[in-house]
């Protein structure tokens, strides 16, 4: 399963990627998000592995984190690891004008027995989850 969502920020391109990349404004902005803990390597950088721990209506959900791509400011990409989902992240970046910044993420999912049998109903709820993380990134990001 794959899909694609963009939004538009009314920000410069080097004022998002400032934002994007700062690991103590997470919290700020991603729904939910209760830690991030490195694990491996240089966090940010490709082949590093963190643990993000999430409460999600009450529940506690941990995935693991795999930066696969970082070539800022154009793109950003990792894996992300949930019991059942594998979930590969492209996070791409374009100026759009001097004050305006296009934040698109490719979104790639593998699901295992018994997900994968629901696939085609949860591609809706994943879809509309990416697009929440990117109105909430630049509701934060705009009001810096």
């Amino acid at each position: 399963m794959k899909y694609t969502v963009s939004i538009d920020i009314n920000k410069p391109l080097d004022f998002v990627i400032q934002t994007f990349d700062d690991p103590e404004s997470l919290k700020r902005w991603m729904t939910g998000l209760v830690s991030f803990e490195p694990i491996s390597g240089t966090p940010g950088q490709p082949g590093a592995k963190s643990k993000l721990t999430f409460n999600h209506n009450g529940r506690k959900m941990e995935m693991e984190e795999t930066i696969t791509v970082r070539n800022l400011p154009k793109e950003f990409s990792g894996t992300y690891e949930i019991s059942g989902i594998w979930n590969l992240v492209q996070n791409q970046f374009e100026a759009v004008s001097p004050n305006l910044t296009r934040y698109t993420s490719v979104q790639e999912f593998r699901l295992k027995a018994p997900m994968k049998w629901f696939s085609f109903l949860l591609q809706p709820m994943f879809r509309k989850q990416s697009l929440q993380h990117l109105q909430s990134f630049k509701q934060f990001t705009e009001s810096l």
